[in-house]
């Protein structure tokens, strides 16, 4: 999503030059180039799939159904993880206790589906400015709630430093999660104010905010991750340039914090 201006097969080629060994991927664009397509691509280049975003949005009728579909996607494309953006209140609701209750239903009926298949599902904490419409589940202590009901193989969490980077337990949930094998993906993305109107699409390049990306490298690093870190940036002005230029100003940023 750093440079979704890029086709996916630009994606790939610029990764290959610039000697990123993967890629996270979104759901619409595999769907737009075709599964079976998509996956060819990125194994002929050599790529890992690192992450399949997104599932969750456990607040519509039909949400198990494509949480399943996108759980067999994830295992098509090869990767291990699927990122889990659980959905906010329910039309007309204001009880987030119930929002979040659903939530851990809908991931109990999922986890052994995902199990069976070689997924694990990473439950993002997002902003609470996301708790209404987009994420219930705003720190990475929720997240851990509803994982360690289940085996850490199966449900974990997702750390991405966008999201809980003001979160004083934040570091203790890490070392947490970490103890526990439960750190499935590692996500970079700066905080730069003020914030868009919309304020979805206002992560910061690395560098460009108030996040110390280095320290929260570090605790992740000391709670025994070794995956894949990868950065998400939704910028409109990242998005209105240049995908290539974008991409390497990216790489060198991820050198330098």
């Amino acid at each position: 999503m750093t440079v979704k201006q890029l086709s996916l097969p630009e994606l790939v080629d610029q990764c290959v030059r610039l000697g990123v060994p993967g890629v996270g991927l979104w759901r619409e664009p595999v769907h737009a180039y075709g599964l079976e397509a998509t996956a060819k691509l990125v194994r002929d280049a050599g790529l890992a799939v690192t992450t399949l975003c997104r599932g969750g949005f456990f607040t519509t009728a039909d949400s198990l159904d494509d949480n399943r579909a996108a759980i067999d996607e994830a295992a098509a494309l090869g990767t291990d993880t699927l990122v889990l953006v659980s959905g906010g209140l329910p039309p007309g609701s204001r009880d987030l206790a119930a929002a979040r209750a659903r939530i851990g239903d809908a991931i109990a009926e999922l986890a052994p589906y995902a199990g069976e298949r070689g997924v694990r599902l990473a439950i993002e904490p997002l902003h609470p400015m996301f708790a209404s419409d987009r994420c219930a589940v705003s720190t990475l202590d929720q997240a851990l709630e509803i994982a360690e009901r289940f085996p850490a193989e199966q449900v974990g969490v997702t750390v991405d430093t966008y999201h809980i980077w003001w979160d004083d337990r934040a570091p203790a949930a890490v070392a947490r999660a970490g103890a526990a094998g439960r750190i499935h993906t590692f996500q970079l993305a700066d905080w730069t104010t003020p914030l868009p109107e919309g304020v979805l699409n206002g992560r910061g390049q690395l560098g460009d905010g108030s996040i110390d990306l280095r320290a929260w490298w570090d605790l992740v690093d000391e709670a025994g991750y070794t995956g894949p870190v990868e950065v998400e940036l939704f910028n409109d002005a990242l998005w209105a340039r240049d995908g290539v230029e974008v991409l390497e100003e990216t790489a060198r940023r991820f050198l330098a914090v």
